[in-house]
């Protein structure tokens, strides 16, 4: 069996984005040199994300409507977490609500993905660098 781990690092100047990263999890999915096989994609960080969806903008806006109104950031007083010093109990909860990891299928040496799917990193407590972790195995 072959393996591959990777990571990316990510250096976002504003407190929340959403980067599609299919690109370079494809990348990574060739270097491997599996054909059939599996790719865990994972944040590593409590504030971020992974998730699958569709690169259209208005998703992208919808998501951060939607979050926001489930996790509001502020104001930050109504949430025990930040009475340690912290500003980002909101990110921490946003990170459960989108997950923590995407498995995606590799099959003929390719990320096997229905119509539309782009893995995102989503970073909900950016300004400092972060990263995200690809373990593809396989044959």
């Amino acid at each position: 069996m072959k393996s591959l781990r990777n990571e990316l690092w990510f250096d976002i100047p504003d407190r929340r984005a959403f980067l599609n990263i299919t690109p370079q999890v494809a990348a990574a999915v060739s270097e491997s040199g599996v054909r059939e096989g599996l790719c865990l994609v994972n944040a590593m960080h409590i504030t971020a994300a992974v998730y699958i969806n569709d690169d259209e903008p208005g998703l992208l806006a919808d998501y951060e409507e939607w979050l926001e109104q489930l996790a509001p950031h502020e104001p930050i007083e109504r949430y025990r977490h930040n009475r340690t010093g912290e500003d980002n109990a909101d990110a921490h909860l946003k990170r459960q609500i989108m997950g923590r990891e995407v498995t995606v299928a590799i099959t003929d040496g390719a990320l096997d993905f229905g119509p539309w799917e782009q893995i995102f990193d989503a970073e909900f407590d950016g300004r400092r660098r972060k990263r995200a972790l690809i373990k593809i195995i396989g044959e």
